[in-house]
């Protein structure tokens, strides 16, 4: 299913976003810009949870459809 493809990638997407703000928080020495990159990762903990929730429910729906 296409929507599920969609919100696998979606979901890559994010967590490697993740990934890099949290490197990027790492990496600086200005505090101001190391609490940015530190609250968009943290962001990004609530997109992967609203990303996984939504792969959830795709892949229900299709194991419904499927069944019928």
């Amino acid at each position: 299913m296409t929507v599920q493809s969609d919100l696998k990638k979606a979901l890559a997407a994010a967590e490697s976003a993740k990934g890099s703000y949290a490197s990027f928080a790492e990496a600086t020495d200005d505090n101001t810009a190391k609490a940015m990159f530190q609250q968009m990762s943290s962001d990004m903990d609530r997109h992967i949870s609203q990303l996984n929730s939504r792969l959830g429910v795709t892949a229900q729906n299709t194991l419904n459809q499927q069944e019928q």
